[in-house]
């Protein structure tokens, strides 16, 4: 039977790829945002500020500041990516949201596995991803690169979760969306980040994270990763298999309590600490938190000991826009 010899959770936002001295350029966009969403709620941005006034983020956003967290944030990066390539897994299952790159409103899986042979990666010619990042410090790739996948084991988890209960939602080739058929960013991340272009064979678990109405409760998410775990200990196959979660913590509004408690939950295991909310806290950047709550329950029978690399909360406005960053192992 295969083994879960790995689990993994990392952020993956923008301010990873983007030198410090850009951050306060990206606030800037961040400003002008019509919503922010903070404990369940939408604020304007001056809303925002005044609501938040007596935690003093002004003193967040220094140069020093930007600089020490970005160097903090590079070192949690490095740290990953050797654990990858010292445990060296056969096979990786990357838990992940599309933001509108490849599916829209007018098909929007809640839960969606890939069981295509290959996946492709394309280099963004918009958005914010584009116009403030540093193409070597992003590992960009020169050109479209196509990644080997492993359908095999895509479609055998469709049906191991379709006999679970979890009308799980399948695509063998990706939308064309905004980059014309290419992976997400979620994807594309732990691609270029964490395996330098060396794709290990991977499955990608599309997770509705953003966009509600479909999106999977807390709780959903607990179970589905449960039975994700049984469903590769179940796998007819000796190889070893890592999971890993994309993206995450709190943002685009960083919420540190919020965090702590995730945090807290995910080092002992512990489903109430994961699950106890109303789905409204989980909005926007912060949603992401879910593609965590899966990879926990899939850790949480499997004898692996969650380790928190660093916590890293990058503000970037005197609101406490930002994203807190997360980078954990399990071993």
């Amino acid at each position: 039977m295969a083994q879960i010899v790995l689990g993994m959770g990392s952020s993956h936002a923008p301010q990873l790829e983007m030198p410090p001295q850009n951050w306060l350029t990206y606030a800037a966009q961040g400003r002008r945002a019509p919503t922010h969403w903070y404990q369940g709620k939408t604020y304007s941005f001056p809303e925002l500020v005044e609501a938040r006034r007596d935690q003093h983020f002004e003193k967040e956003i220094t140069p020093e500041k930007f600089q020490m967290r970005w160097d903090a944030c590079q070192r949690a990066i490095a740290h990953l990516g050797e654990t990858l390539d010292r445990v060296a897994p056969d096979r990786v299952i990357i838990l992940g949201d599309d933001q509108h790159e490849a599916f829209n409103d007018e098909n929007m899986p809640s839960l969606g596995i890939y069981h295509g042979a290959t996946v492709d990666d394309e280099v963004p010619t918009e958005g914010h991803r584009a116009d403030l990042s540093d193409r070597a410090v992003g590992k960009y790739p020169e050109g479209r690169l196509t990644h080997p996948t492993d359908a095999a084991l895509g479609e055998y988890l469709i049906e191991a979760l379709i006999e679970q209960e979890f009308d799980v939602v399948r695509s063998n080739k990706m939308p064309e969306g905004r980059h014309d058929g290419a992976i997400g960013h979620a994807f594309y991340y732990v691609y270029r980040r964490l395996m330098n272009n060396e794709v290990i064979p991977n499955v990608p678990i599309m997770v509705n994270t953003y966009y509600p109405p479909n999106t999977p409760t807390a709780t959903r998410c607990w179970k589905f990763g449960k039975a994700l775990r049984q469903a590769i200990e179940a796998w007819d196959s000796d190889q070893r298999v890592a999971i890993i979660a994309s993206g995450g913590l709190s943002h685009t509004v960083i919420e540190e309590d919020l965090d702590e408690r995730i945090i807290d939950g995910l080092k002992h295991n512990d489903a109430s600490k994961l699950t106890d909310y109303p789905d409204v806290r989980f909005r926007a950047g912060t949603s992401e938190i879910k593609n965590w709550i899966i990879l926990a329950g899939a850790m949480a029978d499997d004898g692996l000991q969650m380790n928190l690399v660093d916590y890293v909360p990058c503000y970037r406005t005197e609101a406490g826009n930002g994203c807190a960053m997360g980078f954990a192992e399990w071993l």
